[in-house]
This record gives structure tokens, sequence and C-alpha cells, in this order.
């Protein structure tokens, strides 16, 4: 209390100078119409300059939260497409009556370590067996394919993207429905290669390139990339085919990771089927 009389004392003149400033100004204010509109119009502006940083840097905070709502929203969205789920033709009764039984379902994951500049690349998202994600699961992005599920913890997996010197999936020309293989023979990220297209079929610069759905893991028609170039392997009849990837691999935040629901069945069968044929 003592230092704030001897402040006072001490500023005393510059104080008094201040208050009546404050007078003079709302004199001014309440008597001068064109004056109280100035001060006015310039509050005015100050306070909305102000409310506009504020509502940025919250809306910059709150877009994490808003972007984990639409990713959920997205993967409860490609559940209920058709491609997610397997028709059933039941001839038991005079009239057929086709049933049908979901065959996806889509778990939306963050991404909290990737790598794609070397030649044998993984990522880990933030989803693991508590969540059912398992083993050999595929991974897709809002733009196209990613990888496969590799490992798992009980809160944590990781996944080895196509851009891994050992990934190879099943894919196809959208246009021909020509099947093929996509590799990855290292360099760029944004590039990959399809190989076992044969030449019979005409290429063209931006053909799509679709995943074929013979894998058991892909759902089919997730987009691949596009063709950028290609030459015809001499003596081979196949072309060698560089594409370039949809999914951009060094701005990869979300992603879903796809359940086959029947997978299991269908991997026993080939099992058997193979065995059997030894």
């Amino acid at each position: 209390m003592q230092k704030l009389g001897e402040f006072i004392r001490r500023h005393s003149h510059t104080l008094v100078f201040i208050l009546l400033e404050i007078i003079a100004t709302l004199l001014i204010v309440q008597n001068t119409f064109y004056q109280r509109s100035r001060i006015v119009r310039v509050g005015n502006r100050i306070a909305g300059t102000w409310h506009k940083g504020v509502s940025g840097v919250t809306g910059y905070f709150g877009l994490k939260a808003e972007n984990e709502h639409l990713a959920a929203e997205n993967a409860a969205l490609r559940a209920q497409m058709a491609s997610s789920y397997i028709s059933y033709n039941d001839s038991v009764f005079e009239v057929n009556d086709t049933v049908y039984k979901q065959r996806y379902s889509y778990t939306d994951a963050q991404v909290i370590k990737n790598s794609y500049n070397q030649s044998r690349n993984y990522m880990m998202i933030n989803k693991g067996a508590a969540q059912g994600v398992k083993v050999d699961m595929a991974v897709i992005s809002p733009q196209g394919i990613v990888g496969v599920v590799v490992n798992c913890t009980r809160n944590f997996s990781t996944i080895m993207p196509v851009l891994h010197s050992d990934s190879r999936h099943s894919v196809k020309l959208k246009r021909t429905n020509s099947t093929g293989s996509l590799i990855w023979e290292g360099g760029d990220y944004r590039f990959a290669t399809l190989v076992d297209i044969p030449t019979t079929y005409p290429l063209y610069k931006n053909d799509t390139v679709v995943t074929s759905g013979l894998a058991n893991d892909f759902p089919e028609g997730i987009a691949v990339g596009y063709i950028e170039d290609f030459t015809s392997v001499q003596g081979s009849g196949f072309y060698n085919i560089r594409i370039r990837l949809a999914t951009d691999f060094n701005n990869l935040n979300h992603v879903y990771v796809v359940d086959n629901h029947f997978k299991a069945e269908q991997d026993s069968l080939m099992k058997i089927t193979e065995d059997e044929d030894e």
C-alpha cells in the first residue's frame, strides 16, 4: 500500500493528465456526432480484428478434433457402400431372395510415424488389437491405396506401405480390367511400377489404375494411381508401366484400416486347395 501511494505521488501530474484526457474524450463523444461515429468505427474495427484473430487461433486448434470426427464419419460411410457388401442368391424358396452381408468394414486411424524416402519404408498408426486391427488388414487413405498391416500391439500398428521393396499388390487397369502387379523399385515416393500387363492391351497416359479385389485384402476399385509413361519390354510381351500414385505419402495424416470379414474363410479355403494339389 505504501508503494502504491508513493507511485501515485511520483506520477500525479501524469495521472491527472490522463484522467482529464479521458473526461474530454467522453464529453466529445457524447456531444459531437461526427467524433462519436469516428471513435465508434475505430473501436469496432479494433474489436473485429481481435475477434477474427481469436477465432482463427481457436479454429486452428479445433481442426484436429474436426478432422478426427470427419475421418470416423467417412469410415462409417465407406462401410455402407455397395462394394462393402457381398450378395447371396438364396434359391431355397420358389422366389429367389437376395440377401446382402457386409464384407468390409473400416476403422479410421491417425498416422503417427511415417517414412517414405527409404527402400523399406514403414508407418505407424494409433490403432491396434484393442480397436480390432489385425495383421494383414489392408490400409487405404481418402485418396487411395496405402499398404498392409504387418504388426500390432494393443493400441498401435505398423504398416508396410506400397513404398517398400517387398510390397506387391494385385491391381488392374480400370478401363480394360487387365490385371497386373504393383511394385516399388525405390526412388521417388510419388511413383511406382505396374508390371505383368500384356502388350495386347492399348495403354494411354493418365489411364486409371485401381485395386483388383483378387487378393482378399483391398476392396475392388480403390484408387492406386495413373499411368505416367510406359514402355514395351523387348521379347516379353508385357509393358513396364510407371504410375503416379494417388496417395500423397508425404502428406498422410488419416487412414482407414479395412477389415475383410471373409478373409479368414477365403484364405483357409485357398490353403486347403493348394495342399490337395501337392
